[in-house]
């Protein structure tokens, strides 16, 4: 039987070389490095386990999922980005890599996002939640196909990003996603950018303006970032009869399904609930599903 998108053995462990490694925002780099075989693979939503290769301290990997590929002169797959915050041991570390440096990953890993099927797609992050997003949005905007062999093209004809941080200074990306042709709404906790307030308050409005494409079933919220985000997101767009995903950022250990670390609880078809793994049957769930 052919094995799912997200089992571990269709993933690729390789040891890569870092192409850059830039500052975007406060505390936040996006990070690039050769690898055509993941690169080519990869779909909008997965992620890659990455860890340091000249040690094993930190012990463990940390999952960071696909900002975008990279393509070579001929439009080929060779590279990818990623975005990370330093928060911790590992992040504070690969911070510090350079042109040239080894690191260790493997992946592409998870299910990631399906491709859209409505005309507006209305993506919400919060934190460093906008990171899996600029994959999605180039795919729904059809200007750049994923996957080996290529998803078809999509039928999406708006994207707009409602985006919160703490401050302007976190907002990591904004311009990269304005130049695809996102409509950005932006909002930050000190209403140093953007409106003062959550993003919730942006997801409200934008929803209640997009009533009649809502009800034409035309209409599809993604959600990344902190966890009571996502589930005010899911809550907001099942009152408005929207379909939403969701993409958890569960802490992971192993990855690939081994070590149970990253379960979330959701909703079976006859009501109960029972654990899956973010890392293999996520991290992309039907908002609905989850029991938050």
């Amino acid at each position: 039987m052919e094995p799912f998108i997200c089992y571990a053995d269709r993933a690729v462990q390789s040891q890569v070389r870092v192409i850059e490694n830039v500052r975007v925002a406060r505390d936040t780099f996006r990070l690039r490095f050769e690898c055509p075989d993941i690169a080519r693979r990869i779909l909008p939503g997965q992620f890659l386990m990455l860890r340091l290769a000249d040690g094993d301290d930190p012990l463990l990997g940390r999952p960071l999922a696909l900002y975008d590929t990279v393509l070579d002169s001929r439009g080929d797959p060779v590279g990818v980005d990623v975005v990370y915050l330093v928060v911790g041991k590992l992040t504070a570390r690969l911070a510090a890599i350079t042109r040239g440096q080894a690191l260790s990953v493997w992946g592409p890993l998870g299910n990631g996002f399906p491709a859209a099927n409505a005309e507006h797609l209305l993506m919400v992050a919060g934190g460093i939640g906008q990171t899996p997003f600029l994959a999605v949005a180039r795919e729904a905007l059809d200007q750049r196909a994923y996957g080996d062999p290529p998803r078809p093209s999509s039928q999406v004809q708006r994207v707009t990003l409602c985006y919160g941080a703490r401050s302007g200074e976190y907002l990591a990306g904004v311009e990269d996603f304005r130049q695809l042709g996102v409509e950005c709404l932006l909002s930050t906790d000190d209403g140093s950018v953007g409106q003062h307030g959550l993003v919730t308050d942006l997801v409200r409005v934008a929803l209640a303006e997009s009533a009649a494409t809502i009800q034409a079933g035309k209409l599809l919220v993604v959600c990344c970032g902190p966890e009571k985000m996502m589930e005010a997101v899911a809550g907001l767009a099942a009152a408005a009869e929207a379909p939403c995903l969701a993409s958890l950022e569960t802490p992971m250990a192993c990855g690939i399904g081994i070590c149970f670390s990253c379960v979330a609880r959701v909703r079976q078809p006859d009501g109960e609930w029972d654990y899956k793994r973010t890392c293999v049957e996520g991290p992309v769930f039907d908002a609905s599903s989850l029991v938050w």
